[in-house]
């Protein structure tokens, strides 16, 4: 039977879509920069080791993820104003989208305790076109990825303090191009896979 249109499933899902799309890149971005690091040899461009790479970003990582962190401060990798400020502006989104990730999570659960799972159960078109709607910009996320990276970016964020400065941010000659495409990548599977499941769905 065909479900009538209803705006708040539909913005739930795509709200659920995105928000566990962040999640998911933020959790493999650790084991990402390892092996980025590893194999590119970042570490020897500011003069760590990988275990001290991997503390200074743990480091960043705690900050941008935890609400209660006010300050970043690495030991071995100095920042710069305009980093911290483009951090700060990186903490909003990412506290945003883990809190929405939780709300759909708790309603997720609520909805299939309570078995009502039809409530918030997505119509099959709707899900088709959330899914096919990433190919629109694939391939020139994946020919240029540079461009979609800036692009992204001025879309995202008001200000240009997004660029680094390797002098004063060395944090930049670690996460290279090549960790942002890896984490983008992540995050599109996730996105792809939540509306290919909704699909399969009776």
């Amino acid at each position: 039977m065909k479900r009538n249109f209803n705006p708040v499933v539909v913005l739930y899902h795509l709200l659920f879509a995105l928000a566990s799309s962040v999640v998911g890149a933020i959790i493999a971005s650790w084991p990402l920069l390892l092996v980025f690091t590893l194999v590119q040899k970042t570490y020897a461009t500011v003069h760590l080791s990988v275990m001290q790479v991997m503390h200074n970003y743990n480091q960043l990582l705690w900050y941008l993820i935890w609400p209660f962190k006010k300050k970043l401060q690495m030991d071995n990798l100095p920042t710069s104003a305009d980093a911290a400020a483009h951090f700060a502006d990186c903490k909003k989104l990412f506290l945003f989208a883990i809190a929405v990730f939780i709300v759909c999570v708790v309603m997720h659960f609520w909805a299939k305790k309570s078995r009502n799972r039809a409530f918030i159960q997505l119509d099959k078109t709707w899900a088709l076109i959330f899914l096919i709607l990433p190919v629109v910009i694939l391939p020139f996320a994946i020919t240029n990825f540079d461009s979609f990276f800036v692009v992204f970016h001025h879309l995202f964020f008001a200000s240009s303090n997004w660029l680094f400065d390797p002098a004063t941010d060395p944090i930049i000659n670690v996460l290279t191009e090549g960790f942002f495409a890896a984490c983008f990548a992540v995050a599109g599977i996730i996105y792809e896979l939540y509306f290919a499941e909704q699909l399969l769905q009776k």
